[in-house]
């Protein structure tokens, strides 16, 4: 039995810093209220990252997952690696969603992996239209395209105003990884 009574389309987009944040503090929330979360991360080799550890302390309710390959990727440039694990993580977001056994579940850097044409945004858009009506879906991640824009519910765009990194302070752990 799902919390939701309707599912609605969420987009964090933009060049600002806060999208993956913004979609881990609303899984905080939820699972906060009984709901059961999912999130799927693209493009993210790494599992030392501090919100992999912070969120694997609200399970069961909440379950994370992350595929990608090591390194950079270039537009243009695709190495097989990155759309190995973005095929890899798309599959197993379908398997989610459409089980509808999820309230939430989040597709973080899934908006990038399009942008890098590592999976095509017709399988996705294909996705949104044939979610179980219950599932909310949360999508993240720069450039995201308006035909996105046009068909999700709820779109914000993080816009960078000044960032520290432009006075050379490097990421931080605990604030930006």
């Amino acid at each position: 039995m799902s919390n939701l009574s309707q599912g609605l389309v969420q987009i964090y987009t933009g060049n600002g810093k806060g999208k993956t944040t913004a979609a881990f503090g609303l899984a905080v929330r939820a699972v906060g209220h009984g709901f059961q979360v999912y999130i799927i991360q693209f493009m993210k080799g790494r599992d030392d990252c501090g919100e992999i550890e912070g969120l694997k302390r609200l399970g069961p309710e909440c379950q994370l997952e992350h595929f990608g390959g090591q390194g950079w990727v270039q537009k243009g440039e695709h190495q097989e690696e990155h759309i190995h694990q973005a095929r890899k993580g798309f599959l197993r977001a379908q398997e989610i969603i459409l089980s509808g056994k999820w309230d939430i579940v989040i597709l973080d850097e899934i908006v990038n992996a399009l942008w890098f044409e590592l999976i095509p945004e017709s399988e996705v858009l294909e996705l949104l239209s044939n979610k179980p009506s219950h599932v909310e879906l949360v999508l993240t991640g720069r450039n995201a395209s308006q035909t996105l824009i046009e068909r999700a519910d709820l779109v914000t765009e993080m816009v960078l105003i000044k960032h520290p990194f432009e006075q050379g302070i490097k990421a931080r752990l605990g604030i930006e990884h």
